[in-house]
């Protein structure tokens, strides 16, 4: 039987990072995940690397300074999966904070980022009306402007996993889902052919966000429940259905944030923040969540043309958010603070946080565990750039598609099933496109029957 210093269970952004982090300071790790790699959490996120000017207002300072610090470093280390722009904060009569206020709470934002934000400004009615021409115009106050990050969350994933893949000693396994675990024994099944298979560890970690709650308890591991799951849609639309120069961050009647985001030739749009009743594994928006954001949509941009028809796709995912003991808070207010916990002498758990701080976050776990092997920690090796990169980029200029190119994709980028393709690695946005890239789909369904 294999034997790892550590078993990392669930590849999303925490599972590939804390890889990356064992990797890079020579602890020997196997990573198993259920799916494909950033497949289900952390590919749903609203793709922002920001400090979150709404956490202000619970006065998370320390949270947003660190977040804004890793912003920051993301920024220089990965330019290619990463990239800083504006967005606007329009203010209305009906808006809870002024326009002196957002000024406040935006010199607040860019002092905690010691400064290396762009600089922000307070914008009146006609020069916000200017830059985001299709904001109603009615009641409007003027905007705050303010600069954060915009990323691919699946392909920095990917990318954190590749880095590891090149150290030594180190595994990672999509499509195995772990059965059972014997104190150090994990037992796992091979989800595409069935074949079970068994490895140990001298250390087990669970980055299994949300899914965490009802599966450990289901491997015999002594758990009570710490969530509070978060439901959160997003919409992808086509470019050009709202005018806009930046992003722009609406603040709702019932309290509630939605971004609007132009990037990869499309418009995203989220999120929402509803608790979850229905199974939370390949989770999908609902009519109803969909119909909510068009409508929010529509209120602030009435002359542009919004409708079904100009979605391109919808996709959802669940926040791991942990519960405070005694509080009675909404999801909107619950802390992004992270936490970590041990079931027993040799498993940890690590929940919450956002995908912003993941390095951070693993890397309060690696301090402990690299030592428990017998290593000196390096806190500095995750500051490194990304050693090997996306074959195909989501911005910038990608390369001529053929065949060939994509079967290189598949046999270097841990490609397991064609949605893997076309959803993770070539970033497509249609849910059933006819053509990839300029190759038909069913050319390129048949390398996965080869």
């Amino acid at each position: 039987m294999k034997e790892y210093d550590v078993v990392i269970v669930g590849g999303g952004i925490n599972g590939c990072g804390l890889l990356r982090d064992l990797a890079l300071n020579g602890v020997t790790s196997l990573l198993i995940e259920k799916g494909d790699f950033s497949s289900q959490t952390f590919q749903g996120s609203s793709k922002m690397l920001h400090g979150g000017v709404r956490y202000l207002e619970n006065f998370d300072f320390a949270l947003v300074q660190e977040a804004l610090e890793e912003k920051n470093l993301w920024l220089k280390l990965a330019p290619h999966v990463c990239f800083e722009r504006e967005f606007y904060v329009p203010l209305y009569d009906f808006s809870k904070y002024r326009p002196w206020m957002m000024g406040v709470g935006l010199f607040i934002y860019d002092f905690l980022s010691h400064f290396h934000n762009k600089p922000y400004s307070v914008l009146n009615k006609e020069k916000t009306l200017s830059e985001v021409p299709s904001l109603s115009p009615k009641g409007l106050q003027g905007a705050g402007k303010y600069f954060d990050g915009v990323v691919d969350d699946a392909k920095l994933t990917l990318e954190c996993l590749y880095d590891a893949l090149l150290e030594p000693g180190i595994d990672a396994l999509s499509y195995h889902e772990v059965t059972k675990v014997d104190e150090h024994v994990v037992s796992y099944k091979n989800r595409l052919t069935g074949e079970m298979s068994n490895v140990r560890g001298k250390m087990i970690v669970y980055t299994t966000g949300p899914f965490t709650d009802k599966l450990l308890p289901k491997l015999g591991i002594p758990w009570t429940p710490k969530l509070v799951p978060s439901k959160g849609i997003h919409l992808w639309l086509k470019p050009g259905t709202i005018k806009t120069s930046g992003s722009v961050v609406l603040t709702t009647k019932d309290g509630r944030v939605v971004f609007v985001i132009p990037q990869r030739d499309a418009i995203l749009v989220g999120t929402t923040e509803t608790p979850v009743d229905q199974e939370i594994f390949d989770i999908k928006a609902t009519d109803k969540e969909v119909k909510y954001l068009l409508g929010i949509l529509k209120e602030y941009f009435p002359s542009a043309d919004i409708s079904d028809k100009t979605i391109i796709s919808t996709y959802a995912a669940v926040r791991p958010l942990v519960r405070e003991e005694g509080s009675n808070e909404s999801l909107g207010k619950v802390s992004r603070f992270h936490k970590i916990f041990r079931p027993n002498a040799f498993s940890y758990v690590i929940l919450g946080g956002k995908y912003t701080t993941f390095r951070r976050m693993v890397q309060e776990l690696s301090r402990e565990i690299v030592p428990r092997v017998g290593k000196i920690y390096n806190p500095n090796a995750t500051m490194e750039p990304l050693r090997q990169h996306s074959i195909v980029p989501t911005f910038g200029k990608k390369p001529a598609m053929t065949l060939q190119l994509m079967k290189k994709i598949i046999e270097t980028e841990k490609v397991a099933t064609y949605d893997d393709l076309i959803m993770r690695r070539l970033s497509i946005l249609e849910e059933n496109p006819q053509m990839i890239m300029g190759i038909p789909a069913a050319e390129v369904k048949s390398l996965f029957s080869m």
